[in-house]
């Protein structure tokens, strides 16, 4: 049973707007914001005054002062006086919480066109405060010093993996390297990456000058980088006669963990399975029948421990994905064509609505130099925490 078939009505991705990513010195968060959602706008084909509400995406957690930004999008134009917007955060998966949060007000029929944005500056803010606002995402650490900061926690995911599958024979390291390695090279093809440089595996599975380790066993090329930039997507009951067909929202799904570290197995991202479960279960399809999926991979353990997540292989197996060629652009189930955060970038709040936008372009045929031959149904997954708070949504051609 998919979306539609359940609540009798269709929720479709009828424009959207991108930025560029990466250190953005001359954008403001307000800048940013009113460039995607006048391209998302204009590309669905409607007027400002068509949108019913608005919800923005945005972690922030001190790294900008201004703290109450839900009315930014209004500087689009004034035909938005008055509409309803609402800021909201899940962490790093703040982004699908607000795609999420627009979707069910079209379910619940409070509204017919919803604008969703996604948003965040952080390059503007030192080292110390960007570390503080991430761990300020995790219950054990939150408020606490750290010299790994969000970097260290992933790396003791990576080592308890290790211990529980590993021979401790080095050999992670060598297929997180090609994990990265890989989304190093898709991301020469994404004009809005941060990162365009084919680094090449022998680079990312060694440690260098200029790829120093950051968390054993986590080097530079393990962690997604510091970013500002903003995407948006305007979410219709109907076809608005846009600037490319539109892209069916088939299913999605949501599950929280718990917050302790000592509540959770850490080579297990357990509500993170979850979310896939309920979102493949809504749209009624399987993993098979997916033809890509842009997923959440902050560090390339995080990649690894999701192609286990989804039941792309079992647990413990996933370096199978990697070593066979599977999540390559030319494999059964390319993973993050787009480069993922760990080329892409990363700007936190931006991050799940980025990879609607891109999805929803392999889908239409407008993925440029991204694109992947004629994929019909996608799946994006966004995480906040450290497997906390899961996102899952499944889109599908039309």
């Amino acid at each position: 049973m998919s979306l539609k078939e359940q609540f009798g009505k269709d929720v479709l991705l009828t424009g959207w707007g991108h930025s560029r990513f990466g250190k953005l010195t001359d954008e403001t968060l307000e800048s940013l914001i009113v460039q995607v959602a006048t391209e998302a706008i204009t590309n669905a084909g409607i007027e400002p005054g068509q949108i019913d509400e608005i919800y923005l995406g945005q972690f922030n957690s001190g790294m900008m002062p201004l703290a109450f930004p839900s009315s930014l999008a209004l500087q689009v134009s004034d035909q938005l006086a008055n509409v309803a917007a609402t800021r909201v955060e899940n962490a790093c998966a703040s982004g699908s919480a607000a795609f999420q949060q627009g979707t069910k007000s079209l379910l619940a029929g409070t509204a017919k066109t919803v604008l969703v944005i996604g948003a965040e500056k952080m390059t503007h803010a030192g080292a110390d405060v960007v570390g503080a606002a991430l761990l300020g995402a995790d219950y054990d650490m939150a408020g606490q010093t750290s010299t790994t900061g969000f970097t260290g926690l992933f790396a003791d995911v990576a080592k308890h993996y290790d211990k529980r599958y590993g021979r401790g024979d080095g050999k992670l390291g060598d297929v997180l390297g090609s994990i990265a390695a890989k989304n190093h090279r898709n991301g020469v093809d994404n004009p809005y990456a941060q990162l365009r440089k084919d680094l090449g595996e022998e680079f990312c599975r060694t440690i260098s000058d200029k790829n120093p380790m950051v968390a054993d066993p986590l080097r530079r090329t393990d962690c997604s980088p510091v970013s500002d930039g903003a995407a948006a997507v305007v979410l219709s009951v109907s076809p608005t006669g846009g600037a490319a067909a539109p892209v069916r929202l088939a299913g999605f799904g949501h599950a929280n963990d718990f917050f302790p570290a000592e509540r959770r197995d850490p080579t297990t991202f357990a509500a993170t399975r979850v979310s896939w479960q309920r979102a493949l279960g809504m749209a009624g399809v399987g993993l098979e029948d997916l033809d890509f999926a842009e997923v959440h991979d902050c560090f390339t353990i995080a990649e690894l421990l999701m192609y286990e997540a989804m039941g792309l292989t079992e647990p413990g197996q996933g370096a199978r994905a990697v070593q066979e060629g599977w999540v390559f652009k030319d494999g059964k189930l390319p993973i993050n064509a787009s480069g993922g955060l760990k080329a892409k970038g990363h700007p936190v709040g931006a991050t799940g609505v980025s990879q609607h936008v891109i999805a929803a372009m392999q889908l239409t045929g407008t993925a440029g130099d991204m694109q992947l031959a004629n994929p019909r149904r996608a799946a994006v997954q966004n995480m906040g925490g450290v497997g906390i708070a899961n996102y899952v949504s499944v889109l599908e051609a039309v």
